[in-house]
């Protein structure tokens, strides 16, 4: 055997073994089967074993003829017995080897024995894992089906649950639809409809936005002349009352499924469909999704374009809301023509003094302002308060509002003067119309106030109670809150000015007139839930 020789075995999957051999720095090898390899090492090792009793027979026999010599192993031999010494010691190392090699060789045996216990411990494992997979895809099948079945029997709860609430508030609405009278119908159900004038809100500041309040005084050139048909008044009734409600969720499939059934026994072009499209239009509207409102308004605005024509009042009214709409997302270049548009028709179909063109120039003037274009601004408040002057009188709220709005108009130009001027008119007329004309006894507040101003620049700095105020203030009411804008308003302008007196007065008449604008209305309201509640029962 050679000493510059040694061995190696690895082991692969599939119970192949490699034997490979490095000689002199070069590798080689062979894969063997498993069983194969334990065949050959058995051989092997019957091999060695003969080898050894072989060798020890041997070296017995040369230890024998050393013995009968009469010399020990160490003494000194003569030339012959020296070469049967060497023998010896050569044949001792072979053993030496033998033992070694036969050694290696049970190791491999017992590696080969671990290794098969291994491999059929991991063919069991195997065999479980695949168990466990096929058990968890089952499992998964049936929770899947399971969630299936509890997805279905919640939305079957869910209708029968929005059924039976629809057929309770239907039966509420009976008594309803048979008191209403035809032209009050109309007038709810255009003024609805609508739902936006562009006007601001009056409780605060006109600002970028563009708030609306919910106005029915541009019934007639609105709606254009055009009643919703009684087949859809019972639903839109419905869906108005969901949406103040804030149940988007049922208003929305009560308006598809109106407008499917429309489309269906109408056809697409026709009034009906467009009014419906223009209601479900301004649901989305008040759901902040105004992708999806514009996409219906402009359909609204083909059909009703189409059928009714390119000048008629309600394709106007349809032209406002997609400006509203328009103006909601900030886009008021967008909106600035379309406003003009139905500017225009109303003109032309109601004449230049009608108050529903007033409100045309109110919200044109809004959009304007937005982009700083005050000098149109100016030019369509002026024209819309000497419009609702004429034709809705001095004492009309929307004079108020627009004498406020172009006040704000004033401010953002730097024209403090002409804004103070507005809202001292504004809360003189409130004045007068709560206690009378102004006279010494008898002044509006900020009188009062300018008064208090004088007074705390002097030796007399003492507080008035609001009493002396004429109490107006208290006859504030919540129908009235451009006053409390007012109040405000003009407060940050003394403000400004450094009249801090005058315009605390003014804020703190303010804040009391809101408060209890706020009271009254929760009193109404708790008032109206109980008698709710009351006729339940009855």
């Amino acid at each position: 055997m050679r000493e510059d020789m040694s061995s190696g075995v690895c082991v692969s999957e599939g119970g192949v073994m490699c034997v490979g051999e490095v000689e002199g720095g070069e590798r080689g090898g062979v894969c063997v089967a498993q069983e194969e390899l334990i065949g050959r090492t058995r051989e092997v090792v019957q091999g060695l074993e003969a080898l050894r009793a072989e060798h020890h027979a041997i070296l017995e026999g040369i230890l024998g003829t050393l013995k009968g010599l009469g010399h020990a192993p160490d003494d000194r031999l003569a030339p012959g017995d020296r070469h049967a010494n060497d023998k010896t010691s050569i044949i001792q190392r072979s053993l030496e080897m033998l033992e070694l090699g036969l050694s290696e060789a049970q190791v491999m045996l017992a590696l080969s024995g671990h290794l098969s216990a291994v491999e059929a411990e991991k063919q069991k494992l195997r065999a479980q894992v695949r168990r466990l997979c096929q058990e968890n895809q089952w499992l998964r099948d049936e929770l899947a089906n399971t969630q299936h079945k509890l997805q279905r029997s919640e939305q079957s709860v869910a209708q029968l649950d929005e059924e039976k609430k629809h057929l309770e508030f239907m039966n509420q609405l009976k008594r309803y639809d048979t008191d209403l009278s035809p032209t009050d119908d109309k007038d709810s159900d255009s003024g609805r409809e609508t739902l936006d004038d562009l006007f601001p809100d009056d409780q605060d500041e006109p600002g970028p936005g563009i708030q609306p309040p919910h106005s029915s005084a541009a019934v007639a050139a609105q709606q254009g002349g055009y009643e919703i048909p009684a087949r859809l008044r019972t639903l839109h009734n419905l869906v108005i009352q969901y949406a103040s409600q804030g149940r988007y969720e049922v208003a929305v499939p009560l308006c598809k499924q109106a407008l499917e059934d429309l489309e269906k026994t109408s056809g697409h072009d026709h009034p009906d469909v467009a009014t419906m499209l223009n209601i479900l239009a301004l649901v989305y509207r008040d759901q902040n999704k105004y992708k999806e409102a514009a996409s219906l308004l402009n359909d609204a605005l083909a059909i009703r374009e189409k059928t009714l024509g390119r000048d008629h009042p309600a394709v106007a009214a349809t032209l406002n809301n997609l400006a509203v709409l328009y103006g909601k997302r900030g886009k008021y270049k967008e909106a600035e023509p379309l406003c003009k548009r139905a500017l225009e028709i109303r003109e032309k179909v109601l004449g230049k003094e009608h108050p529903d063109v007033a409100k045309q120039l109110n919200n044109l003037a809004l959009l304007c302002q937005n982009q700083g274009k005050y000098e149109e601004v100016e030019y369509y408040y002026c024209r819309a308060l000497h419009i609702y002057q004429t034709r809705l009188g001095p004492d009309d709220a929307n004079v108020a509002k627009t004498k406020n709005n172009l006040a704000s108009c004033y401010l953002k130009q730097g024209k403090f003067k002409q804004a103070e001027t507005l809202y001292k008119e504004i809360l003189t007329r409130a004045h007068e119309r709560e206690f009378g004309s102004v006279d010494d006894e008898n002044k509006p507040i900020w009188m009062h106030a300018e008064e208090r101003e004088e007074l705390s620049k002097g030796k007399q700095n003492e507080r008035c109670p609001f009493g002396e105020y004429g109490g107006w203030y208290k006859a504030c009411k919540v129908d009235s809150p451009t006053v409390t804008t007012t109040l405000k308003n003009l407060g940050a302008l003394y403000r400004r000015q450094g009249k801090f007196e005058a315009a605390e007065t003014l804020e703190e008449a303010a804040m009391r007139s809101r408060k209890q604008g706020l009271d009254s209305a929760h009193k109404q309201r708790v008032a109206e839930l109980l008698g709710d509640a009351e006729q339940q029962q009855q």
